[in-house]
């Protein structure tokens, strides 16, 4: 049994943009978020592209939501489709962030993501009286100077107040939430699928569910012992997180160090040519090799994933190889995944492409090989791109099959986020 009363007596508010790009969209066309039906989409000009935002209204009479096609979203005229626009998504969420500085010091807010942040309430009970009375503060603040409603959850820590925002306030009339240790049986145990809370992954659900795991109370009651020799340290941390408990301070790293580098992408259209998938496999190889070298690490093992388009039935392949020596070298990655493009690849139109690399040690452990005299200055030459694309923009050396028509580095380095700027 988890003994709540020898844990440090906490107050953290996790507040979050409610539907944020499509809110500060509806703001910027003098709508109402809450009643206007608006998307935003990756690019209107493709009928496949991705839903990254949906009004509430929009999801709860038409069923469209974040992950939902162009082509779903049917031809209504009070429907309004447009492109995100990253540059002034970003400056919103800055002047946000400002406005939480009326309430709290830098040192007692934690920006989680550009339209959730946290808010260490301990040192804040004589200012603003009780955490719920400083949540309808800051939602208010927040309509009012921005026209973007807020919803926020409050706990005992940092993960209390995430789940709490997540599993009820986004649900509740007022869009706020309060939990505490005695919610954790009546509210947090009954919850599945798994992957509802956060912290658990589609692939950490599937292999609990093997395991007769099948809602969050279940891994509570789970034997730790086995958990953490079934996961190590990671099953340690979802079974106390299962319980509620969390001892991360403000400002902790919630991720683990960086494992792997990786680059993934849904095409512009489909590509039926080896020679140009191959084109964007490099590219790809490029990124995540420079990602490696800024981070002065280096891994062994490429992965490589490619998606099949729907028009073929979708489906794809993802597989990896392990080579000898660490590299951080964008044609060893590249070369390493043409082996597995090769093997694997059997003439289907490809939509989604996908390349990581892991098992990584830092760059000054591992040793040139002897019969790869040419080694160094490969990764000397790939520092020097590194150090231009840092100084004048990324586009400002690419390879020749950028600007091919297969290519998409050129017209990715326009955008922001991943979108239109």
């Amino acid at each position: 049994m988890i003994d709540y009363d020898s844990l440090p007596k906490r107050t953290f508010l996790t507040v979050d943009m409610r539907s944020f790009y499509a809110s500060a969209s509806a703001v910027m066309l003098g709508l109402d978020p809450m009643k206007c039906y608006l998307a935003v989409v990756g690019d209107t000009e493709r009928s496949g592209s991705v839903v990254l935002a949906a009004s509430p209204a929009l999801k709860k009479r038409f069923g469209i939501k974040t992950g939902s096609r162009l082509y779903e979203i049917p031809d209504h005229p009070q429907i309004h489709i447009v492109n995100p626009q990253m540059r002034m998504f970003i400056k919103l969420s800055t002047n946000i962030t400002h406005l939480f500085y009326q309430f709290a010091s830098p040192e007692d807010i934690l920006t989680y993501s550009v339209d959730e942040s946290i808010i260490r309430f301990d040192f804040l009970k004589r200012l603003w009286g009780t955490p719920m009375d400083l949540a309808k503060r800051i939602q208010n603040a927040i309509y009012r100077d921005f026209g973007v409603p807020a919803t926020v959850g409050i706990g005992p820590n940092m993960l209390m107040s995430k789940l709490a925002l997540d599993l009820e306030a986004k649900k509740s009339p007022s869009g706020i939430a309060e939990w505490t240790y005695e919610d954790v049986q009546t509210k947090l145990w009954p919850v599945h699928p798994l992957s509802k809370m956060w912290g658990i992954g589609r692939r950490m659900e599937r292999n609990l569910n093997r395991m007769g795991i099948a809602t969050v109370g279940q891994l509570a009651n789970y034997p730790l012992e086995l958990l953490e020799n079934r996961f190590g340290i990671m099953g340690n941390q979802i079974y106390y997180h299962a319980h509620g408990v969390d001892l991360s301070e403000l400002g902790t790293p919630i991720r683990q160090e960086q494992i792997s580098f990786g680059k993934s992408q849904i095409l512009l259209r489909d590509y039926n040519e080896e020679a140009e998938i191959k084109s964007v496999i490099l590219e790809m190889c490029e990124e995540v090799a420079s990602r490696a070298r800024k981070a002065k690490k280096a891994g062994r093992t490429i992965h490589l994933g490619v998606g099949y388009s729907q028009t073929v039935g979708g489906g794809g392949f993802h597989r990896s190889l392990t080579i000898d020596q660490p590299t951080n070298i964008t044609m060893k990655l590249y070369k390493a995944c043409i082996a597995l493009f090769k093997k694997f690849y059997q003439g289907q139109t490809v939509r989604s492409l996908s390349v990581t690399l892991g098992n990584v040690v830092d760059d000054n452990q591992f040793q040139m090989s002897l019969f790869e005299e040419n080694s160094e200055k490969e990764r000397q030459l790939g520092h020097v791109m590194d150090s231009i694309r840092e100084k004048y923009g990324s586009d400002a050396i690419l390879r020749a099959i950028s600007y091919t028509t297969a290519g998409t580095a050129l017209k990715r380095a326009k955008l922001v986020g991943g979108h239109q700027a």
